[in-house]
């Protein structure tokens, strides 16, 4: 009999073991392609990918991350493109599996893509909704700051808004790039606690150094 438990335990270790690499493994080819995106349906499509595996992995903030941080990407996207009457539908989406992950951790990973959701969702109509979706992309910043100062993404999220913003309104792309040069020596020292933590932003932040300023 305990040779029978013994046996069952092994197998059940093993699968356990094997299940666990299996999901890393799918994860990591699934991260990969963020980097790599381009067009908002190549990010619908990573949103897709992501949201069945938060749906078999129970438990886990990733998945949901992602899906969450795919459709942000795709709503950058539509953004640049001038496509802003899909904005809300979008972060309407991110916002739904941003929860999902709340519901499992609370970082300041998490806290930076609150941020830009709420960034989406201004941007809708920013005359309009800087005094309600603005103010609280600012609080929400601020927030992630302080659980994670070191971070390179908060950094490079700050070295965006500076970067887009008119000078009247106290931005400037110098000043922007400055920004951009201190989150880079951030990347250069930050490390994600795993292969499949938040690791993204680096090539962005590269982009906009080696910008020339008009």
């Amino acid at each position: 009999m305990k040779k029978q438990f013994l046996s069952f335990a092994l197998v059940l270790i093993s699968f356990m073991s094997f299940s666990q690499t299996s999901y890393e493994k799918v994860m990591k080819e699934k991260i990969d392609k963020i980097e790599a995106g381009k067009k908002a349906e190549e990010f619908q499509i990573l949103a897709n990918d992501f949201q069945r595996i938060a749906d078999k992995e129970k438990g886990k903030w990733l998945p949901s991350y992602y899906t969450a941080y795919s459709y942000i990407q795709k709503g950058r996207i539509l953004m640049r493109e001038n496509k802003v009457q899909g904005l809300d539908e979008v972060a309407d989406q991110a916002q739904i599996y941003l929860d999902e992950a709340k519901g499992f951790e609370n970082n300041a990973e998490i806290q930076l893509l609150q941020k830009m959701i709420y960034s989406l969702k201004m941007m809708v109509n920013p005359m309009e909704r800087y005094m309600t979706f603005g103010m609280k992309a600012t609080e929400q910043l601020a927030s992630a700051e302080k659980l994670d100062p070191n971070n390179p993404r908060i950094a490079l999220i700050k070295a965006e808004d500076v970067y887009f913003t008119p000078e009247q309104y106290g931005g400037s792309q110098s000043k922007g790039i400055e920004l951009f040069k201190r989150a880079l020596e951030k990347f250069d020292s930050y490390k994600p606690k795993t292969d499949l933590d938040p690791n993204w932003g680096k090539s962005e932040a590269e982009y906009f150094v080696n910008q020339t300023v008009k």
